[in-house]
């Protein structure tokens, strides 16, 4: 499934109902103890509903580990396409989005890792998984690319590839840590360490994505931060 699908369930709200109630009970009961008569009471629907949008429960659980995904790659991305301006700032955006909720959730890295057991042992979200990673890769090098471009580092599309791999495991590794809270750091530490390290790893000069960030924000939220 591309992001055009996740944007199409966004915009049926008995569907996208659907989809966040199948969510929260995998969250409260795992894969086994969502059951549809659960799932049904929690959205306020019909059986008779999910049999019209899915057909069955897997497909429905599907869906839900597709629609999980889409939401995460669109909330960054939007915060990204929210900041007109240099590409700077909507690539610091883009990582910060990862780093803050509402993609930086316990809950959501534990659906995550739910969903993930299945890869191996489904297609269907194998090829979800796939689908969604390419995604957020393509959305990494469009980013990648005109920053690089602006301070004169090598841009070709393997190097943006590169660059966008290396990014992305960056991102994965503090979000998956970061959203489990153990304690050992605070977490909202996070926004600014990701900041900081995409920098070293593109080879940029200290400050730049840090800088673009903090010249997007208004004085109150630059106050706020500083207190």
């Amino acid at each position: 499934m591309s992001r055009k699908t996740f944007q199409r369930l966004a915009l049926d709200d008995r569907r996208r109902s659907l989809m966040e109630a199948t969510l929260t009970c995998i969250a409260r009961h795992g894969l086994h103890g969502a059951t549809v008569r659960r799932i049904t009471e929690e959205a306020g629907v019909t059986v008779g509903l999910v049999r019209h949008y899915f057909g069955n429960k897997d497909d429905m659980i599907r869906n839900a580990y597709a629609y999980l995904i889409g939401q995460l790659t669109a909330q960054a991305s939007e915060s990204a396409n929210r900041m007109a301006g240099a590409p700077e700032t909507q690539l610091a955006h883009f990582l910060r989005a990862n780093m803050t909720a509402p993609n930086m959730s316990e809950q959501k890295i534990s659906l995550w890792a739910t969903f993930v057991g299945r890869i191996r042992q489904d297609g269907y979200f194998a090829q979800i998984h796939r689908d969604g990673y390419r995604e957020f890769l393509n959305l990494l090098e469009a980013l990648i690319e005109p920053v690089l471009i602006n301070h004169q580092q090598p841009c070709s599309v393997a190097i943006c590839k590169r660059h966008a791999i290396a990014l992305n495991g960056l991102i994965d590794g503090l979000w998956m840590e970061g959203a489990l809270n153990s304690g050992l750091y605070r977490q909202d530490i996070l926004p600014d360490l990701i900041i900081e390290a995409g920098e070293r790893l593109l080879g940029l000069p200290s400050g730049v994505l840090a800088n673009a960030q903090a010249s997007s924000q208004s004085p109150s939220q630059q106050q706020s931060k500083a207190s």
